[in-house]
Formats: structure tokens, C-alpha cells, sequence
């Protein structure tokens, strides 16, 4: 959702005048966000698959087909000049239809394991847009281009003005600041490997940002107040991103495809737990392209309770490791990556 919305403030930048018509699932966030951002979204009925036996998967296919009829009408009423997918439900159906009439599409892939929709969309496109190299395991190497995720703007100079970022969350200056994403609606295992060492963290000379979504929430500050930490903050949720990675020193994050991409560009020391919730491992994928270019580290979710605290506070105390690996993923960072995706659409137009 956050990407499509970057690559279509840099259309309009580059030509004001262009009609945009957003695409989503009925339900889920983008009905919601794509408006607050000034632009139009209709939707579809259609939802994802799920591969364990579920009764949901009852109703799958009846609202997949009404979904494709749905697509067939959105897409002869709007009448694109092009259509850009950048994943979620209503890729497939809506591109499917702008192919059968005759428009171009273009993909985006977030991940560095491309997805099932976008490996069977990639025969019909004309253009491949990528975040991560040797993409051509899973689509055709002379179509793929490489560009980035796109991020949000208010994340590109995180940490100039690193004093105001402290003071954002009320913490100190001259110590060591964690921040550690448990997600929105929270990573249990990131979450309850933790509290389980808050202990130890607390003996440290350590300042805690922690964002450890709603359901989580009551118990992180309760477990936080018992310890008498005060330079913990717990949160759940962060609106200012920009000034939670301006004031941390290292994080400890999943490994979402647009997440990275941030992170990449903040370009902080940083400790990646993928979740193991999702569709072909795809985070643990993700993880390791950085891990290969020794830009982060991993630490397996399976694994978390033991190792994730034994690993924040062994970086912790090692600078040259933190310099290594700050200064290697600031390498990956690509800043503009909603402007490389305009001029590939504007290319397919013209084309």
C-alpha cells in the first residue's frame, strides 16, 4: 500500500495531470489509507489462500471469480493507459484483466523470493521492478529492472537531528538507545524474548524503545514499571518512525520487504527475526540477502528465547561489529526508488 502510494506521488510529480485509480481488498487497510492520502481506491471481494485446512478456503474460489468479473468491468470503465501491481489480494485479479485488454502492466516484487501471483503475472509484463539481485531465478532477466521498495519521505535523513529524536521519546543523550519493532499488532516471540530479558537488559547501561503492539501492551509496561526501568519507553504503536530510528544506536526488527528497505536507508546496526508466518519463508529469504552481504544479522524466530538477547548485548559492546554492519547495509539503500518505478511506467506507456 505505502509503496503504490510513493510511485503514484511520483507520477503526479513528474506529470500533475495523471488519473489515478487505486485497486484493493475489500477489509483490509489500503480501503482506508489510499483515501487519507488523496487518491481514489475502489475494491474487490477477494482474499488469500490458506494453505492449512481452513473453512475460509469454502468461499476462496466463488470470491476469486467474482472478483475477475469485478476487475474485468473496473478496468473497461477506467480504461488505464497501464496498470501497476505491487502484491496484495487484488493484484492478480486486476492485472489478469488489463493483459486480456491489451494494456501493459508492470510488477513490482517487495521480497527476494518472488511470490506465486507475481511469477505467474511476470509471462504478461513489461517490466519487472525488484529490490534485491538475481531475481532472474524466478523471472526473465532482460524485463527486470532494478529499483528498490519505495519508502516513506520522512524516513530518508533519519538521524539528523538526533538530540530532538531523543527527546521525542524523553531519553538521554550519551547512552545507547535500542528500538525493537514487535510490530503493530505485535511479534510474540520478539516480544517475549524481551520481557524474558529484561533483566539483563536493565543491568546494562541500555535506553529501550519498544513498540510491542496492543495485545501486548498492558503486559510490556507492567513487566517494565516491576524493573523500575527508566530509560524504557513502551509503545503500542510509533507514529514518528523517522524519530525512533534517528534515536536508535541498533534494531531489532522482522524482515518485511518494505521494513528492510527502510532500514537499509536508515542504515543502523541491525538484528532481523523474520516471522515465520508467511507465505514460503519469505522473510527469512529477505534476511539473508542482508546476512550474505554481512549488513545484519539474523536470528532464527525458533531460536529467539535463547539468542536474541545474548546477541543484542553482545553488539552492544562491540563497536567495530556495529560499524561493519551499519556501514555495509547503508550500501543497499536505494532513496529513490519511487521515481527509478514513474519512469519504468511512463517507459511502458510510451512504449
Amino acid at each position: 500500500m505505502f509503496p503504490a502510494i510513493a510511485i503514484a506521488d511520483a507520477l503526479r510529480e513528474i506529470h500533475p495531470g495523471t488519473e489515478f485509480l487505486f485497486v484493493g481488498a475489500l477489509g483490509r487497510l489500503e480501503m482506508e489509507k489510499v483515501p487519507e492520502a488523496g487518491y481514489r481506491i475502489t475494491g474487490l471481494p477477494v482474499r488469500g489462500f490458506q494453505r492449512r485446512m481452513s473453512w475460509k478456503n469454502i468461499t476462496f474460489f466463488f470470491l476469486l471469480l467474482r472478483s475477475m468479473v469485478m476487475a474485468r468491468r473496473i478496468i473497461r470503465e477506467f480504461d488505464p493507459h497501464a496498470a501497476l501491481g505491487v502484491g496484495g489480494y487484488a493484484s492478480g485479479p486486476i492485472l489478469k484483466a488489463a493483459v486480456r485488454r491489451g494494456i501493459p502492466i508492470l510488477i513490482q516484487e517487495q521480497n527476494s523470493y518472488a511470490g506465486v501471483t507475481n511469477r505467474i503475472l511476470a509471462r504478461s509484463a513489461k517490466t519487472i521492478c525488484v529490490a534485491y539481485d538475481r531475481m532472474d531465478r524466478y523471472f526473465p532477466a532482460d524485463r527486470i529492472v532494478l529499483t528498490g521498495n519505495p519508502v516513506r519521505r520522512q524516513l530518508m535523513q533519519p538521524g539528523s537531528h538526533r538530540q530532538k529524536d531523543l527527546e521525542t521519546f524523553r531519553l538521554e543523550q550519551g547512552k545507547q538507545t535500542c528500538l525493537v519493532l514487535g510490530g503493530s499488532l505485535g511479534a510474540r516471540t520478539i516480544n517475549t524474548s524481551i520481557m524474558e530479558g529484561l533483566d539483563r537488559l536493565n543491568r546494562e547501561d541500555l535506553q529501550l524503545i519498544w513498540q510491542c503492539g496492543s495485545g501486548f501492551h498492558t503486559e510490556a509496561e507492567r513487566a517494565v514499571a516491576a524493573r523500575e526501568m527508566e530509560g524504557a519507553r513502551v509503545y503500542a504503536f510509533i507514529t514518528r518512525m523517522d524519530a525512533a530510528y534517528g534515536a536508535a544506536d541498533i534494531i531489532v526488527s522482522r524482515a518485511g520487504a518494505i521494513t528492510i528497505s527502510e532500514l537499509c536507508l536508515v542504515g543502523k546496526p541491525v538484528i532481523l527475526v523474520p516471522s515465520p508466518n508467511v507465505a514460503e519463508d519469505h522473510q527469512t529469504r529477505n534476511a539473508e540477502a542482508l546476512t550474505g552481504q554481512d549488513a545484519a544479522l539474523l536470528v532464527p524466530d525458533r531460536l529467539a528465547g535463547k539468542e536474541l538477547v545474548d546477541t543484542l548485548l553482545g553488539l552492544l559492546h562491540d563497536e567495530e561489529r556495529k560499524e561493519t554492519l551499519s556501514s555495509n547495509i547503508k550500501k543497499l539503500g536505494i532513496s529513490d526508488a519511487a521515481q527509478r518505478i514513474a519512469t519504468e511506467v511512463i517507459k511502458i506507456i510510451r512504449q
